[in-house]
This record gives structure tokens, C-alpha cells and sequence, in this order.
């Protein structure tokens, strides 16, 4: 269905808000597969983002959540997902729209994984208004050091998700934040930084499906919210504070 792009606009207007839009591709349009139809999907999703007045569409733009061949991903499908990126960054440039790609996890997908692989996807393509959208949930499975991916990125992340190991609240799961906020604060990143969170009582079918969500880990969404913006402003001014100091010799 269409989305109503001039009501959201508007209340992104009155709110002050800025907006970033999220995707995955259906299967039809997978770009490994069929690069012309992921071009027609991804046309359509960056002029709805450009009428709602958001800044960019990120996401899993190259894929779909799910998209599993058994086996590691081949120069043709990496050439595809290349080919349709392309496209669709030379028609989101026209329409003032950011592209991000979000690596997302081996169980998500087989094509991108980390961070170095988004990177290398972005200079595969070339397209200068491409940047890296890492995922703190991804980046737990799939990185090594995530304080050292982070600093990697460099110049081309552009948007970072933070969410919790078991996709709950901040501080209940495994990950470990402070390496994360220092990896922040060391690449002196300045772009957006957003939780993620998901609960089947709030996420409908098939998205909390997709995304295996299978038991509710919180149903008061404001008190989330809450405790998620205090965590990470936290977090994120003592890792800047401790960055600070120890460029300028201070313990």
C-alpha cells in the first residue's frame, strides 16, 4: 500500500524530526536475482522517502531479510546487487536521498555481513552518496572487534543503530557498550544514532516473524524509549569525555 507521504511529511515538519527510512526487499525484487526489479522497488521506496521529506533510505537495500543461498556469495550476485545500488543511487542523487546499507547478520542474509563487506560493496559501486549504516545486534554476531570496525568505517558511516544482544532493553543482554561508544567517540562520528528494539505485542506479523521475534521482552514503549535515551547519553558523553582527555595526555 501506498503511504500517505504528504500527512507524514507534515508531521515531520511540525515535530522538528528528522527522518531516516528502513527496508528490506521483498523477494521478488532481490537484486542478486532480478537487479532490474530491485532498481523498480528501491525507485519507488526513494521517491516515497524523498515525499515524506527524509534524508535518506536505509536498510537492507541490496537484499532481503532471509535471503540465504547455503552457500557464500558469488561475483554474479555481488555484481547484481552492484549493478541495481548504482541505479538506484544515480536516481536517489536527483531526489536529494541518501542510500545506506546495513550488513545485517549471517542468519539475515549471506551477501553482507560486516563492515568491511559494506564497504567494499560501496567502492564495488562507486556512488558517492552511499554510506554504511552499522547495527550493534548485527555487529555482536558478526564482528571481531567492534570498536575496531567502527573506527574502520571512518568517513563512510553515516548511520548507526544501537540495539540490545536479545533486542530488549539496553544493558539486559551481552553486548558491551562502552567499547561501542568508544569506537564512537574515537572515529568522531556526528551523524545519527538510533535504538532499535522490536516485541511481537507491537510488531506485527510477518515483520516479527522475519525478524524471530519470539517472546516479549517489553510492552511499555515509552518507558523503553525512556531508558534507551538515557543509556545512550550517557554512554556517549563518557566515552567523548575519556576521548577527550586522553588526546590531550589526561588520565
Amino acid at each position: 500500500p501506498r503511504h500517505d507521504r504528504a500527512h507524514s511529511r507534515a508531521l515531520f515538519e511540525r515535530t522538528g524530526m528528522r527522518a531516516v527510512c528502513s527496508l528490506g526487499l521483498p523477494e521478488a525484487c532481490w537484486p542478486s536475482r532480478s537487479p532490474e526489479a530491485g532498481v523498480h522497488f528501491l525507485k519507488e521506496a526513494i521517491d516515497t522517502a524523498a515525499e515524506m521529506g527524509a534524508e535518506a533510505l536505509t536498510g537492507v537495500i541490496y537484499g532481503g531479510i532471509g535471503e540465504r543461498t547455503g552457500k557464500p556469495p558469488t561475483e554474479c550476485e555481488l555484481d547484481n546487487v552492484a549493478r541495481c545500488l548504482g541505479a538506484a543511487a544515480t536516481h536517489a542523487k536527483a531526489r536529494g536521498i541518501l542510500l545506506g546499507i546495513e550488513p545485517v547478520n549471517r542468519y539475515e542474509t549471506h551477501l553482507l555481513n560486516t563492515g568491511w563487506q559494506a564497504r567494499a560493496m560501496i567502492e564495488r559501486v562507486g556512488a558517492e552518496n552511499l554510506f554504511i549504516h552499522l547495527d550493534t545486534y548485527h555487529m555482536h554476531i558478526e564482528e571481531a572487534d567492534i570498536e575496531a570496525a567502527i573506527i574502520q568505517t571512518g568517513p563512510l558511516l553515516g548511520y548507526f543503530h544501537i540495539g540490545e544482544s536479545n533486542r530488549g532493553y539496553l544493558g539486559a543482554g551481552s553486548i558491551d557498550f562502552d567499547r561501542i561508544f568508544r569506537g564512537l567517540a574515537k572515529a568522531e562520528y556526528r551523524g545519527p544514532i538510533t535504538f532499535e528494539s522490536f516485541s511481537s505485542a507491537v510488531v506485527n506479523q510477518p515483520l516479527s516473524g522475519i525478524l524471530a521475534i519470539w517472546r516479549n521482552l517489553w510492552t511499555d514503549g515509552k518507558d523503553l524509549a525512556g531508558h534507551a535515551k538515557v543509556f545512550m547519553e550517557g554512554h556517549l558523553k563518557a566515552a567523548q569525555e575519556a576521548h577527550a582527555r586522553s588526546r590531550i595526555g589526561l588520565q
